[in-house]
């Protein structure tokens, strides 16, 4: 399976991805009690740690706030997928309860304030790519009022002209770089393999973020992780 981000290096030099193929998984539908125990704990910990600030003052809310930027978002009209994790936290709710796997990638979000996301392999058509929107891309926003049995009932939304988009050979899988995933190939409690990516903008540490998603995954869904990291020297990576 290959990533690419040889689309967009040039224009975001700093952004780095962790692409890691995820075997063996066993999901389920309710947040285990022991992960819903670490997930409270790491909520504390952001609301300690960041409560104090404006979200613009959080470093890695404002690298991905300066990237939007960089493709046309000038407002906080969309926001990315760990600023609304860090809002929502700071303002005293929880992480939302979605199953195991999920819950424990946006615990990983929450923590080292990257952006995360996955995806049935199953479910995809590789090559993989961040990559600027094309004529003709297909997008299923995954809050556009489908089920999860019927995706295609999500209304077509495709992305703008010049948009930052991660997508495989078929479809956008997010849209505006990593605000909203397509309905088509989300992880349920029938996924037993997945790709998930975790995204840098130049804030952060990659390599203890992918760690601990590692260790989540063992301790929580009893899978076993292979992982590739593309940047701007290696902006094509392969699983």
């Amino acid at each position: 399976m290959q990533l690419s981000i040889a689309d967009i290096t040039a224009d975001f030099p700093r952004f780095r991805v962790a692409v890691v193929a995820v075997d063996d998984l066993a999901i389920t539908d309710a947040r285990p009690q022991a992960l819903d125990t670490l997930i409270a704990e790491r909520e504390a910990a952001c609301r300690e740690r960041w409560g104090h600030l404006g979200l613009s003052q959080v470093p890695g809310i404002a690298a991905w706030r300066e990237a939007y930027k960089g493709f046309g978002i000038k407002k906080t009209s969309y926001r990315s997928s760990v600023e609304r994790l860090v809002k929502r936290v700071v303002a005293g709710e929880r992480l939302p309860a979605v199953n195991s796997f999920v819950d424990l990638y946006n615990a990983v979000s929450l923590t080292h304030v990257f952006c995360c996301g996955a995806d049935d392999r199953d479910k995809l058509a590789p090559p993989l790519a961040f990559r600027y929107a094309r004529e003709g891309d297909s997008f299923r926003d995954m809050a556009g009022g489908g089920s999860a049995a019927a995706p295609d009932e999500n209304p077509e939304d495709p992305p703008k002209p010049g948009e930052v988009v991660y997508a495989d050979a078929r479809h956008v899988l997010c849209r505006r770089w990593n605000w909203r995933q397509d309905a088509r190939t989300g992880i349920g409690p029938t996924t037993t393999r997945a790709v998930a990516t975790i995204q840098a903008n130049g804030v952060g540490d990659l390599e203890a973020a992918v760690a601990d998603f590692g260790a989540l995954v063992a301790a929580h869904c009893g899978g076993h992780c292979r992982v590739a990291i593309a940047d701007h020297a290696t902006p094509v990576v392969m699983l």
